[in-house]
């Protein structure tokens, strides 16, 4: 991890999600970059100085905009760390992508509000959506306090297909952090069978990771996935819980389309989605 971008609306969640930045960029010795949309009247960037006179409260909305900034580089910079800023203009979430691949960032962290229904907007963009497209691994800091570094990562897969890549991203932070992993697989109504029999694609994955001794396996029956881990969750704290996706469709094809939305939208812990 090199490179780690903060998209932030400077509300309370994408704070939280500043400050788990910066802690993680201090573990991997990484670069970090916050980044703030705003949406103008009007086109601000091919505005001269002396028209920009006739929108004072965006031009007092931009400045509030480059002190937030500034004081989060700040706190970065005094954790030693490289920072940079970047304020954008009538901007939506395909600029948020198109932000990180041109400064190739490996790590997205944003926070977002509201657990009940659906993500609320923040950072100038549905949350959903960049979870959905990224090519990088996103954590979304929810409502729940963060606790860093984790000592407790939850992976949820049906394991029916090769996750290989998004699980190394989470032993990755799990031997930095010295976590246990807690791999997850969830039996719907559809696919009732025993706890033996469920493991046994479990058992059979983490042949390829030999390495691995900081783990746990569970199957689960339930009628969804979501209280499948609401289930594991309540004998278990987990710091993070962590999916993986389709690049295609963003969304957990295992399951169902909706579980990538739906946990994230509904859990209060922080969410990470890697896309297969």
């Amino acid at each position: 991890m090199k490179n780690i971008l903060v998209p932030t609306d400077f509300s309370e969640n994408a704070t939280k999600a500043a400050h788990l930045g910066i802690k993680m960029a201090k573990m991997y010795n990484a670069e970090i970059h916050f980044l703030h949309l705003m949406i103008t009247p009007v086109d601000w960037v091919k505005l001269d100085k002396l028209k920009e006179k006739r929108y004072p409260e965006t031009v007092k909305q931009i400045g509030i905009a480059k002190a937030k900034l500034r004081e989060l580089e700040r706190m970065a910079e005094h954790e030693g760390l490289k920072a940079r800023t970047f304020l954008q203009f009538d901007s939506g979430q395909k600029d948020i992508l198109e932000h990180s691949g041109h400064f190739h960032h490996d790590f997205i962290i944003t926070g977002s509000s509201g657990t009940k229904d659906r993500i609320r907007e923040i950072t100038g963009s549905n949350v959903e959506k960049i979870v959905r497209k990224a090519n990088v691994p996103i954590i979304v800091v929810k409502d729940e306090e963060v606790t860093f570094p984790f000592k407790d990562i939850l992976f949820v897969s049906a394991f029916e297909e090769d996750v290989s890549h998004p699980f190394q991203v989470v032993v990755s932070i799990a031997q930095k952090c010295d976590a246990k992993i807690h791999l997850l697989r969830i039996n719907t109504e559809t696919d009732f069978n025993s706890i033996e029999l469920g493991l046994n694609p479990v058992k059979e994955f983490l042949k390829k990771f030999p390495n691995l001794n900081k783990f746990s396996m569970s199957v689960h029956n339930e009628t969804s996935v979501e209280e499948g881990i609401n289930t594991f969750l309540n004998h278990q704290s987990a710091d993070l819980i962590s999916m993986s996706t389709h690049g295609k469709t963003g969304f957990l094809s295992l399951f169902s389309k909706s579980i990538a939305e739906g946990v994230t939208n509904h859990s209060t812990l922080p969410v990470m989605t890697i896309h297969i």
